[in-house]
């Protein structure tokens, strides 16, 4: 009897081990593997003795380093291991901290970062979020944009709930935003009826992978570009140079690579951009039909951060590295990979900027070859913090685009051949301090000198002739601002110095001629700004004004500026702008074939006559409405531009070789409707533009303006969650307008004999664009984007400009120019 006890017993004790070892599947204890690590590699583990109980994992192989044994133990066990010494880990469960974020006014704050030092995450639409920490003394940062940053450790925040947390907003932040993701996430509509996106956030738009600034304003109603590039955005009917564009307070006259087609502006070092039409602030000068203010972050990194990326047409490089506590260094690069690899993509940008050029073509007698063209940009900040009240940000960039081509031709049987180039190239320096002298005072010194040129050497090998011509732009600004609040009041007063040099060279061998012209012009302003919002914050009014005093025309020009917004009820805005606005350069065209044809546009001062001040008056009224993720936004607007000259239009067909001046009145209409389905964004929008000139010492005084396009659409929806961003849509615009010789009789005295100026149209333009990007974590010190973009993907041969020449037979043959074709990019970024 006890025998069969016994046998029974030990059956009974087999079973056990041999259903346990099935329950284990192979694995075994960690205690075991943590002993065997310890032994190989000479380390110990801290941990408490009841946390390894019943943790089984697989085996580790013995070549594995200890570095990735550690990790595939922590993805096994959801452990964390933090390393204490060389040789001593400690091994703790993870604390999931969560939270929800707030602004002052209750509103969630999607798109801030959570970072510790092992991982981090973003909040959602509702502002929560949730990120697991190794200890309670784990440090957490909490970052907004236009919010101060908060630190705080692990053991702060309560553990069994997840509570609202409130950031305070800035004190140098005088715009609030009013509404988040106006169109997608990441571009937001502020207090002032200003536009910001913020690139921290973004999702995607059509046809776009990279966050290209240019690129990405051209989303909102009333800004488009006729010629489809970047250098040539138009706001509200108006010309590219009447643009103010500004990087980190620095004034930039070059604003595209590829002559056009992609933003100067490295994407991954420029976190914010904000878009102002009307009711500009009175701190700002120039950009008479608008501005496009573009930031850098303004937060010191505690720890290493950067990111590498590559597309079909360049590749990036950007780093944020800490110096001590109170110190940071951003770096960032980009160049072009023609040299390595001329991709399709590549090919099809190079062929479209150089359609119709002396790059692409050239007399019978000559052949081009060799044609090479190469662009980089270079940004370096430095951001400083001596101390609570004091921050201190230097900056430095550097744009350069470059294009080469052979012009060749058979002299007496032997080939000659010369080098044809130009190139565009800024570099731009700036200092911003601020200081925080107590809770309501705080002032600003923002000074920049910036350098712009554009140089074209044209060999004419028929000719045996060199002709060199050079377009440079030297500006110096000094600004300080001081900025005082009180209760419900902001006040604003700061002065302005602006010194202004353009030099413009034509240099010919044979026959020796050279012309050069330099002109300066100092200008020096006074502003003065209050800002007045009530404790229900449902109206707000920023009443402002500039006084400008140019000591060369003796001539002094005040501008009053005013933004008012007023909330009717919870779910409709009020909103009614107006502004007063000057600026004394323009882009001027000699002719067509300057600079190759491939950039023709050189900078000019006003001279107060023939190239007079360019002023503008402008006045708006807006009505918004928003409710259960609806927003309909309407307004109607007024805007008179006096001051330009023909030149500066870009006429390409009648009054091309005219000199005068004149003005032009836009009246307007923007219409927005957008719908938010959780993770979907759909939305459409329109714009109206009636834009005539009038110049009266032309044969027709008032005719359609060359950026005249009176009707144009926008729909797109995007798509986006954790891991993807979907994005697709459709842009249509009427067609651009121009002038057509007489049926007939298109030729007179060996000159072409055009009709009524403008009063035909090119083709409608049509383009359909679709993107897509895939986020993954690789670790948890690499995050990963792969993405794909297809612009024009109809394929749509739209034709953006036309001209005229004569040909031998004394019949005008008609050119044009067309847009991108059917355009593929892919981008792979790597983040760590």
């Amino acid at each position: 009897m006890l025998k069969i006890k016994y046998i029974t017993f030990l059956i009974s004790v087999l079973i056990c081990f041999s259903v346990k070892a099935q329950a284990n599947d192979g694995k075994m204890s960690i205690i075991q593997v943590l002993n065997e690590i310890s032994k190989s590699h000479n380390v110990n583990f801290n941990y408490k003795s009841d946390l390894l109980k019943e943790i089984y994992v697989i085996p580790l192989a013995d070549d594995l380093s200890l570095n990735t044994k550690i990790e595939t133990l922590e993805q096994q066990t959801n452990l964390i291991f933090t390393k204490i010494s060389d040789v001593v880990f400690s091994i703790t469960k993870p604390i999931t901290i969560c939270g929800y974020l707030r602004d002052n006014m209750e509103n969630p704050l999607y798109g801030a970062t959570i970072n510790t030092k092992h991982n981090y995450t973003v909040t959602n639409d509702d502002g929560y979020f949730e990120i697991k920490v190794p200890s309670l003394a784990t440090l957490l940062t909490i970052r907004f944009i236009s919010f101060k940053t908060i630190e705080r450790q692990a053991k702060f925040f309560k553990l069994n709930s997840c509570d609202a947390i409130t950031l305070i907003e800035e004190a140098e932040v005088f715009s609030s935003v009013v509404l988040n993701g106006y169109i997608v996430k990441g571009i937001d509509k502020q207090q002032d009826g200003s536009i910001a996106i913020d690139y921290s956030k973004f999702t995607l738009l059509p046809g776009l992978i990279e966050s290209d600034v240019l690129h990405t304003v051209q989303a909102l109603p009333g800004v488009l570009s006729v010629d489809e590039t970047v250098s040539n955005i138009n706001i509200r009917g108006g010309s590219h140079d009447q643009n103010l564009m500004l990087w980190d307070g620095i004034k930039m006259y070059q604003s595209s690579h590829f002559f056009g087609l992609i933003s100067s502006f490295n994407p991954q070092i420029t976190q914010t951009a904000t878009v102002i039409n009307n009711g500009t602030d009175a701190s700002y000068t120039d950009g008479v039909s608008g501005t496009i203010d573009m930031h850098s972050s303004k937060t010191i990194e505690s720890n290493y951060k950067g990111s590498f990326g590559i597309n079909l047409l360049n590749a990036d490089l950007f780093l944020n590295a800490p110096i001590g506590k109170k110190s940071s260094v951003q770096i960032a690069g980009r160049k072009s990979i023609d040299e390595l690899v001329r991709t399709p993509t590549y090919k099809t940008y190079f062929e479209r900027v150089t359609q119709d050029t002396e790059v692409a073509e050239n007399t019978s007698n000559v052949s081009n070859s060799n044609q090479a063209f190469d662009f980089y940009d270079a940004s370096l900040r430095w951001l400083y913090k001596p101390s609570d009240k004091d921050f201190l940000r230097l900056n430095f960039m550097l744009v350069h685009n470059d294009l080469t081509f052979d012009e060749s031709a058979l002299f007496n049987g032997v080939e000659e051949t010369r080098e044809s180039s130009i190139s565009q190239k800024s570099i731009s320096v700036g200092l911003n301090y601020r200081r925080q002298w107590n809770d309501k005072l705080s002032t600003v010194l923002n000074v920049y000198n910036t350098d712009y040129t554009l140089q074209a050497v044209n060999a004419n090998v028929m000719a045996e002739q060199r002709f060199l011509q050079e377009n440079i732009v030297s500006e110096t600004s000094a600004k300080l601002e001081g900025f005082y609040t009180q209760n419900l009041w902001q006040f604003n007063l700061g002065y302005n110095f602006i010194e202004s040099e353009i030099t413009n060279l034509n240099d010919i061998d044979v026959p020796r001629f050279v012309r050069r012209d330099s002109e300066v012009l100092r200008e020096q302003a006074v502003f003065a700004q209050t800002q007045f919002e009530n404790d229900t914050k449902d109206l707000s009014v920023k009443l402002g004004v500039r006084a400008n005093y140019l000591e060369k025309f003796d001539e002094l020009i005040v501008e009053p500026r005013l933004s008012i917004r007023k909330a009717l009820g919870n779910h409709v805005e009020l909103e009614a702008l107006g502004e007063f606005k000057h600026q004394n350069t323009s882009q001027i065209i000699n002719f067509q074939n300057d600079f190759l044809g491939v950039e023709k546009r050189r900078w000019q001062l006003t001279d107060n006559d023939s190239i007079p001040i360019i002023k503008s008056k402008q006045a708006s009224l807006g009505l918004l409405y928003k409710n259960k993720g609806w927003l309909i936004d309407a307004k109607v607007y007024y805007k008179k531009v006096d001051g330009i000259t023909t030149q500066s239009q870009g006429f390409t067909t009648k009054y091309e070789f005219e000199k005068e001046k004149g003005s032009y009145d836009v009246l307007g209409a923007e219409f927005l409707v957008r719908k938010n389905f959780n993770h979907l964004n759909t939305w459409l929008s329109y714009s109206y533009i009636k834009n005539d000139y009038t110049f009266k010492t032309l044969e027709e005084i008032e005719f359609p303006s060359n950026f005249d396009i009176t009707h144009a659409f926008s729909l797109g929806t995007t798509y986006s969650n954790e891991s993807w961003n979907i994005s697709a849509g459709l842009n249509y615009r009427l067609g651009k307008p121009t002038s057509i010789p007489l049926v007939e009789n298109e030729v007179t005295a060996n000159e072409i004999n055009f009709g009524k100026a403008n009063n035909e149209r090119l083709q409608d333009y049509l383009r359909i664009d679709a993107s897509a990007l895939y986020k993954f974590k690789i670790n948890k010190v690499f995050r990963s984007e792969v993405g794909m973009s297809a612009w024009n993907i109809s394929d749509v041969k739209n034709p953006i400009n036309n001209y005229y020449r004569i040909d031998g037979d004394d019949n005008a043959i008609k050119f044009s120019r067309y847009s991108l074709g059917i355009t593929t990019n892919a981008v792979f970024r790597l983040y760590f």
